[in-house]
């Protein structure tokens, strides 16, 4: 119960041990070609342009980054955790001239805040985290991309633990470039980096002034790929990860099957439950209110006087897994538990019954079963 890498379904998983194929023989083509077309459903892109390349979400940070800025060029990095300092990283790596709004540890970066940044200075990006892993805290993506577009300037939206799983619409908000990994809300084993560009942000690309400091996430190398597979024709740059495509075209299917709204609203009633049954228990979540609290993970403080390896031990001794705090200032004072992708309300009744059990072992004044109770009546 890890934010990642998730429980995977059985049928994907199936997929994975399929005897690999050649990278250019006609049946892979056509799972290739599919999954690109079913990403745009999911992204709600039906004019981007999609990539599927073999790395982790990093690489798909990395991808967005060194093909859209160039050295000099300003960068707002509006950061609600860990992984808003990354862009930072990735963008003095590749030259550009990074401002970072950060927010304190539990809240957003008001919208105020980034449209005066924007009116005071000339940036050709901005970079925000819609789910921050670290903090379990959810932005509104929307608002930020229209100031985006009311200051030109390109948006790149980390969603790393969003797609798949929070409410997205990347076309009609007008963002830029929406990636992600594989091993998140969109349930296939770690190992593929998840990237769909908009028109503009094609266009930006193809008008740069000097080279892509990247040779191996260079698009002048991938999008040809992504062109000839939707095509349904063979094509070479970097073989491909042949398993984890079949797995990946076998869970885009299962989601657009299920219906990506529907998706998203049982991932919204599974998570408000699970906050409440969270509160029943007296311990507080890491996000400031719910209104910004993650529906893919949860971030919760340990109780005062409790020892957090020792609660951890006890949760796994009932072979549940969770994962501890990531933001370095805090990370002793707080645990992380994943319910995305395939989660289910048994899930997380275990979870949360392995929360208690350790609780009680430890002497937390608690009334067994109260988390119980309160998650199966919130549902």
């Amino acid at each position: 119960m890890i934010p990642g890498p998730i429980e995977f379904e059985p049928d994907v998983l199936q997929a994975m041990s399929m005897a690999t194929t050649s990278h250019v023989a006609p049946d892979f083509i056509e799972v290739f070609g599919n999954s690109l077309e079913l990403m745009r459903e999911v992204w709600k892109a039906p004019k981007g342009q999609p990539f599927i390349v073999a790395g982790t979400g990093t690489l798909a940070m990395d991808m967005a980054i060194t093909n859209l800025i160039e050295p000099a060029d300003n960068v707002l990095v509006i950061s609600s955790g860990y992984f808003g300092k990354r862009f930072q990283d990735i963008l003095s790596r590749y030259g550009a001239n990074t401002t970072i709004l950060e927010a304190p540890v539990g809240e957003v970066v008001p919208i105020e805040d980034i449209e005066k940044a924007l009116k005071n200075k000339p940036y050709k990006a901005l970079t925000m985290t819609h789910v921050d892993t670290s903090t379990g805290v959810l932005i509104d993506p929307k608002p930020i991309a229209k100031l985006a577009k009311k200051y030109n300037v390109l948006s790149i939206l980390d969603g790393v633990c969003s797609v798949a799983g929070e409410t997205l619409q990347q076309e009609e908000w007008g963002i830029d470039v929406v990636l992600t990994a594989s091993q998140k809300a969109v349930g296939v084993p770690p190992g593929l980096a998840l990237l769909m560009a908009s028109e503009k942000a094609i266009q930006v690309w193809q008008n740069r002034k000097t080279p892509v400091c990247n040779y191996y996430a260079d698009w002048s190398n991938w999008l040809p790929i992504m062109k000839a597979y939707e095509a349904r024709k063979p094509s070479y740059f970097g073989t491909p990860a042949v398993n984890l495509v079949v797995a990946l075209e076998t869970s885009l299917k299962i989601i657009c099957n299920e219906g990506i709204d529907k998706r998203v609203k049982r991932h919204q009633k599974l998570a408000s439950a699970f906050r409440k049954a969270i509160a029943a228990l007296h311990l507080e979540i890491l996000p400031k209110s719910n209104n910004i609290a993650a529906n893919t993970l949860t971030a919760v403080f340990y109780p005062k006087g409790i020892d957090g390896t020792a609660l951890r031990s006890k949760i796994a001794s009932s072979n549940v897994i969770i994962a501890g705090g990531l933001l370095s200032e805090i990370k002793n004072d707080y645990f992380r538990i994943g319910h995305m992708g395939s989660v289910s309300v048994n899930d997380l009744l275990a979870v949360l019954g392995a929360l208690e059990r350790a609780l009680i072992e430890l002497e937390y004044p608690i009334a067994n079963g109260e988390s119980l109770q309160v998650f199966l009546q919130e549902l």
